[in-house]
């Protein structure tokens, strides 16, 4: 088993689309990247404290690799928007990844640099931050299966979904038949 902390906006979002991947064995949303110990969700929304809403996958590497989760993360998600996903605007819903070691740095620096290249977003540079995990703090309860628990709700329908059905469109094979 492996593990990926990965921020791009808000983590209900990032938790849907890898929800029901093959090879994730389990996704926790929370926070990373901060100053503050056991930081709460009021706290991160202010901004202030420097931590970004992430994820973190516990994955097997036989069934998906790193790689091909950063790949997913990258095409899930705009990495060329500063500080912000859709509406969802300041340092806590950026675009990061926090490593572990030294491989995921360099699979992770290698990752962001095919996507620039592929123009995948367009001419716009990749702001993408890669940065090294400090501390993981998971969220609340109340943020965990948000998307699978609330389908019906305004941002759940709006901004969710779509990112779903995408997901599930564009990586089918990651994902058993429903």
């Amino acid at each position: 088993m492996e593990t990926a902390i990965l921020g791009g906006g808000c983590f209900w979002c990032l938790e849907a689309v890898y929800r029901g991947m093959k090879g994730i064995l389990s996704i926790a949303p929370g926070y990373a990247g901060g100053t503050v110990q056991h930081p709460s969700y009021q706290q991160v929304c202010t901004g202030q404290t420097g931590h970004a809403e992430v994820i973190r996958l516990e994955f097997d590497p036989a069934i998906i690799s790193y790689a091909e989760i950063l790949r997913i993360f990258f095409i899930m998600h705009d990495p060329t928007t500063l500080n912000r996903q859709g509406n969802d605007k300041g340092t806590q819903y950026r675009s990061v990844i926090f490593y572990e070691n030294d491989q995921q740095k360099q699979i992770a620096e290698r990752a962001k640099q095919d996507i620039a290249q592929e123009k995948i977003w367009g001419d716009q540079p990749v702001v993408t931050e890669i940065q090294p995990l400090t501390a993981f703090w998971p969220a609340e309860e109340a943020h965990f299966d948000y998307y699978a628990r609330n389908p019906m709700a305004g941002y759940c329908q709006v901004v969710i979904s779509p990112k779903v059905a995408k997901a599930r469109k564009e990586f089918a094979r990651y994902f058993s038949p429903t």
